[in-house]
């Protein structure tokens, strides 16, 4: 079973002494299952199960003359069972070891990734809940545009992050599959039964069909789902570094004691963490982009992917482990703002009022057009009276209702009282609790 491995840290899963460990397993349980078929007699199995095991310095040493690991592993394991050894890899094919190990291991990874989903998560939801209802510019373009609240921001990463993680459940069910059945997938020397038992007490399923390998369309959409994941987290590396500039400054990184940010310039604190991510992210879409190389093979097998595989299946495992472990410290770390939130979101002097006033004018029967004109022209002569204003408060005589309520045009259809609930923030929060409850943030 895989429970029989106590879950280990991701690069363990992926260390020449848990590969070793599946693929005794593997024969162990083919032997078993062979002796319940009495395809082999039932007091070899125990004699194998019971004095099989494997020394890596060993293997390595033979795999030196043999080249090749596989032979090199089962000539090291022989050694130690004596005569019963003849019946291990009876009817195997080297691939029945490597392509099952390669699913336990995925799977194992799988699940270590789901946890750190699942402890990313519950740092947004946080941070989330913290700041429900603290109101903040959002932007197009990087251009203001209309407000949202910090919370709410947040909440979408953690909606975000649910979908990596129904994405990689997805891929850890597709790459659950296991095959013990020969040279080219035909069980010619190697009863179906073999596979089902050596597959259901591994927790894998057996294939549907295989050649000599399982099909690599399988690890393609398992490394997908991690570079996907992978830009997800340079997505919000990148907002976190976006809102760290300067000029903007709503959150930052947290910063260490200690820590320097310049060699030559000793104030700087800079976005190291989420430049790191958005790097790293990189590596991951690279690995997949091998993986779907890997998946147009010749005929029943050829050997180019294996030599791939080795590097991108556990590279990105262990990588996005580290990433979703970093990008949870930023979470949880990240100092948010609220005041320097506050001040931006005046900045353009609530501009982003026109949309309201827009949608005012046009219930009151004014053609659309002609509508969008006339908030335009205001708001183009509030924004050039602006320009040259640094007051980090609002101005009440140089913000756009003033100038909404100066307009003739507008005052023709709309009274100022009008106008100044159409300018509230309150239309931009007011479904804020609805969203998270649909999130099942309470």
């Amino acid at each position: 079973m895989i429970a029989r491995y106590s879950r280990p840290g991701m690069q363990s899963v992926w260390t020449e002494e848990n590969k070793c460990r599946i693929w005794l397993e593997i024969e162990i349980l083919a032997c078993e299952a062979m002796a319940k078929l009495r395809r082999i007699p039932p007091a070899d199995a125990r004699a194998i199960r019971r004095k099989a095991r494997f020394d890596i310095a060993e293997i390595a040493r033979i795999e030196e003359r043999t080249n090749h690991d596989v032979l090199a592993f089962l000539e090291n394991v022989a050694s130690y069972v004596g005569k019963p050894g003849r019946w291990i890899h009876q009817g195997l094919t080297s691939s029945d070891l490597l392509d099952t190990t390669l699913a336990v291991q995925m799977v194992q990874s799988a699940d270590i990734l789901l946890e750190d989903l699942r402890l990313l998560r519950a740092a947004v939801a946080g941070q989330a809940k913290r700041y429900k209802m603290t109101p903040m510019m959002g932007r197009s373009h990087g251009v203001h545009a209309e407000p949202v609240t910090f919370g709410l921001k947040m909440a979408l990463m953690y909606d975000e992050f649910g979908r990596a993680e129904e994405r990689l459940r997805a891929a850890r069910e597709d790459v659950r599959v296991g095959k013990i059945s020969g040279a080219v997938g035909t069980h010619a020397h190697l009863d179906p039964r073999v596979e089902t038992h050596v597959c259901r007490a591994l927790g894998l399923r057996p294939a549907t069909l295989s050649t000599q390998i399982i099909q690599r369309d399988r690890h393609a959409h398992f490394l997908a789902a991690l570079a996907v994941a992978g830009c997800s987290i340079e997505r919000w590396a990148t907002e976190f570094r976006h809102l760290q500039r300067t000029e903007v400054l709503e959150v930052e990184e947290r910063f260490a004691k200690g820590q320097k940010g310049s060699s030559a310039m000793p104030h700087k604190r800079n976005p190291i963490t989420g430049e790191r991510l958005a790097g790293l992210a990189r590596v991951l879409r690279g690995n997949a982009l091998a993986a779907m190389e890997n998946v147009a093979l010749w005929h029943e097998r050829d050997i180019s992917h294996s030599s791939v595989e080795r590097i991108i299946l556990p590279d990105s495992c262990i990588l996005l482990d580290y990433m979703l472990a970093k990008t949870t410290d930023l979470v949880a770390g990240l100092h948010v703002y609220p005041a320097a939130m506050q001040a931006n979101l005046w900045k353009s002097k609530g501009l982003f009022f026109s949309q309201s006033i827009l949608l005012s004018l046009t219930e009151k029967g004014v053609a659309r057009k002609a509508a969008y004109e006339m908030v335009q022209r205001a708001a183009m002569a509030c924004w050039q009276a602006a320009r040259d204003e640094a007051a980090a408060r609002p101005d009440p005589g140089t913000c756009l209702p003033a100038f909404l309520k100066r307009s003739a045009e507008i005052r023709a259809h709309l009274t100022e009282r009008e106008i100044d609930r159409a300018c509230s923030l309150e239309p931009h929060l007011r479904h804020v609790g609805p969203k998270f409850r649909k999130l099942g943030l309470r």
